[in-house]
């Protein structure tokens, strides 16, 4: 037990800290602390900062003007499934998709050998019943010659009495001969009209200038005019006049005081997003489509361009006003919360790589609710919100929507 106390004992000999060495210890004590601190603002500084984003655009000035939006298809306003009048097999097919055709022009045969057959012989019969009209026809005049000798012979009584009578009845006959050659061959150049005619209804023309949108036929098909047999077909291609497409909208009933006659109109396509189309309404049907609540407008094209296809799927933004030549333009902008700064040169972040990145932009006029602005690329990721947590270079990461 003594032993125990004495190692509890403390002993008043050992020698303490010096006020030097306790300098010491507190001003390591302080380096570490500031070391510690130092290493902990920078880890402030390096952590990602979770930001909204938004995306630079292209719009048009035209949009701050725009009183309503509606949606349809391109169709073409001159259209055609182009058949034959006659039933009989497809023989030639001359065109294909794509093709453009001329008014007139053969597009596809259906055989005829029989009815050229029938034509060749209506026309040989014309020529028969020519031929024998030129006959009689110079049987009168010799008859006419004849009768008038006779005549003055009898007046001078050089010819018996049945002489003249003879040469009188022989000149009737062959002025009603001439009668009948004539209307024979009148005759035989109907029928030959009317076998031309059946010879021109198996070659298949197309009405109008056009393109061949399908081909609903292939050769050895047979065609007839109301497709009603098995396995027959009535078209044999549809064309559309594309000069003639226009828009298709459908327009609420409660939007329709809105919409005019000749209203200037931009039109943009799915296939085109880039691109914007000027048009002009061309009529407002009279009547409602009363499951949809909705009237159709047509919207013509005044811009022609080969890349706009019937049945395109089409919007239609209908304007208070014609769009000028500037403000046909595409401008580039942003959503204004996206500028920092003041004064004529204003700052976004840019978003590169997973940082934030300080970029200079001009403002320019407001249009709707975006800013348009000079100095981006359309495309470009910013940042949209906190602004006041970032500076140049600083770690982003993007907030989930």
């Amino acid at each position: 037990m003594d032993e125990k106390l004495e190692k509890l004992r403390i002993d008043k000999d050992t020698p303490r800290l010096t006020s030097a060495g306790n300098r010491t210890f507190w001003m390591i004590t302080g380096i570490a602390g500031v070391v510690v601190f130092l290493l902990l603002l920078l880890y402030l500084q390096q952590r990602a900062v979770t930001v909204e984003t938004t995306t630079v655009v292209h719009v048009y000035p035209t949009q701050s003007f725009t009183v309503l939006h509606a949606s349809g298809y391109v169709v073409a306003h001159r259209k055609a499934a182009v058949a034959a009048k006659t039933t009989g097999r497809l023989e030639w097919l001359g065109v294909e998709e794509g093709s453009r055709v001329r008014a007139g022009q053969v597009v596809a045969r259906l055989e005829n050998r029989d009815l050229a057959a029938s034509f060749d012989q209506a026309r040989a019969t014309v020529q028969a019943a020519s031929s024998a009209l030129e006959q009689v026809r110079a049987e009168l005049t010799d008859a006419s010659q004849v009768f008038e000798r006779h005549k003055e012979l009898l007046k001078l009584g050089i010819v018996a009495q049945a002489d003249y009578d003879a040469a009188e009845a022989r000149y009737r006959r062959t002025v009603a001969g001439v009668a009948g050659a004539e209307a024979s061959l009148r005759a035989a150049e109907a029928a030959r009209r009317g076998t031309e005619v059946a010879l021109d209804y198996s070659l298949i023309r197309a009405p109008f200038d056009a393109v061949v949108l399908t081909k609903n036929a292939d050769i050895g098909d047979i065609i007839t005019p109301l497709g009603a047999a098995a396995n027959a077909k009535a078209a044999v291609v549809t064309i559309a006049d594309l000069s003639s497409l226009e828009v298709e909208a459908d327009v609420s009933e409660s939007s329709l005081a809105q919409v005019k006659a000749d209203q200037p109109c931009e039109v943009t396509l799915d296939a085109l997003p880039g691109v914007r189309f000027r048009a002009v309404v061309h009529t407002v049907v009279p009547t409602a489509d009363r499951s949809k609540a909705s009237v159709m407008v047509k919207v013509r094209f005044i811009d022609r361009d080969d890349r706009i296809l019937p049945e395109m799927s089409a919007k239609v933004a209908f304007l208070k006003r014609t769009a000028t030549k500037e403000e046909q333009q595409p401008r580039i902008a942003i959503n204004p919360e996206a500028l920092s700064g003041q004064g004529t040169t204003r700052q976004v972040f840019r978003i590169v790589d997973g940082k934030a990145l300080v970029t200079d932009v001009a403002p320019g006029a407001r249009l709707g609710d975006v800013q348009e602005v000079s100095g981006l690329q359309p495309g470009e990721k910013l940042v949209l919100r906190p602004l006041n947590r970032l500076k140049n270079g600083s770690r982003i990461t993007v907030r989930d929507k």
